[in-house]
């Protein structure tokens, strides 16, 4: 999710199952709020002198700081500071320097920044995985790489094997989800109804010819039940998800798909003109700051292969905005339209004229830019 989030909902508190839901048609089916991200232990940090640098691989080095930076972490500028190569100027840089990428706003949050980048070099990690969290989603994102080890649960288990794995919820996950219910269903169906918001995936997939979507992506993909989907169908897909009151990511991982941890602030990690497909359900509606949207649907344009398929699946917004700003800005990308269905969303009564937009739009084969 992006550092400033909607009007309704906290960019520095987790959401809860209620914020979740009110971005949805309903409550998601797979998820409890019995699951929470608890501490996995107690864990005491690390707190150094006001040294503030970090370079030995000890944690040890004091090389001059400007004044503008003494009351950052002394491992933050460890990290972030230039690191001249040891090899010498290198073509591919184009510099004898390498500058390390972290969020332009960390600097901006140094308390947090602090908690964060307070350890024992060498040692374990903080388990502070909820409060990293919050300063990912305030625009620290990348997180600055940390020299320690993860908390992890004590009592790991490996995982099942493919493709049991797909379908079952290993024993520390059973609080959290639920893969019955509309899960068990979600684009499975073989009916194609015409005019439906809900279309299937083989609907998807008929729109091109058999085998040339192959790779793709999900964003904030829940639980992941749209790769396994593909997967089924030979088709590998990766899905971006924070772990937002629950272990989203580890749960996806557990099922045999990939997880990617990252907000849709982040430009997509993926070269240009790459992907067959790239799906999203829910997330991309209005309470993304739409020039924030505008440049994510650019970035998801830029990363489908011409021919590729954007599947946006379920847009939320009122019908005012729709017809002002979101369906102009959807149409300024340069997408050809091959689904477009406009439906109302009435379970919180139709004098709040909200809507979804269900859409598959396609990359132009040809002179796409």
């Amino acid at each position: 999710m992006n550092p400033s989030l909607s009007p309704q909902i906290s960019s520095t508190s987790s959401f809860s199952c209620q914020q979740i839901s009110s971005l949805c048609s309903s409550p998601l089916p797979f998820y409890s709020s019995s699951c929470s991200l608890n501490p996995i232990s107690t864990t005491t940090t690390f707190t150094k002198s006001s040294s503030r640098s970090t370079n030995g691989f000890d944690g040890t080095g004091n090389p001059d700081t400007p004044q503008a930076t003494i009351d950052l972490p002394s491992e933050f500028l460890a990290f972030s500071s230039g690191q001249v190569l040891p090899l010498g100027f290198n073509a591919n840089f184009d510099s004898d320097t390498f500058h390390p990428s972290v969020g332009q706003a960390c600097t901006r949050f140094p308390d947090e920044l602090s908690r964060f980048m307070t350890y024992k070099v060498n040692g374990s990690c903080p388990d502070d995985e909820l409060s990293a969290q919050k300063l990912l989603l305030k625009g620290c994102e990348p997180l600055p790489r940390r020299r320690c080890r993860p908390a992890a649960q004590p009592d790991y288990v490996e995982p099942y094997p493919l493709p049991t794995s797909l379908w079952t919820i290993p024993t520390q996950f059973f609080n959290c989800f639920d893969l019955q219910g509309r899960e068990s269903n979600r684009w499975a169906s073989r009916q194609i109804i015409e005019g439906s918001l809900d279309f299937t995936i083989d609907e998807v997939l008929a729109a091109k010819n058999p085998g040339t979507i192959r790779i793709g992506l999900d964003i904030g993909g829940g639980v992941a039940t749209f790769a396994v989907r593909m997967r089924e169908r030979n088709i590998s897909i990766v899905t971006t998800s924070m772990n937002l009151n629950g272990p989203f990511n580890n749960f996806i991982a557990s099922r045999g798909v990939v997880p990617l941890y990252i907000s849709i602030s982040q430009r997509l990690p993926f070269f240009d003109n790459t992907l067959d497909i790239v799906h999203s359900m829910h997330v991309l509606s209005n309470w993304i700051p739409s020039t924030l949207l505008h440049f994510l649907m650019f970035d998801i344009y830029r990363v489908l292969r011409p021919g590729g398929l954007f599947w946006l699946d379920h847009f939320f917004c009122v019908e005012d905005q729709f017809l002002d700003v979101y369906k102009p800005l959807i149409e300024s990308i340069g997408f050809i339209k091959l689904k477009w269905v406009v439906g109302k969303k009435l379970d919180r009564g139709a004098e709040l004229r909200e809507m979804y937009l269900s859409a598959l739009l396609e990359k132009p084969l040809k002179n796409s830019w």
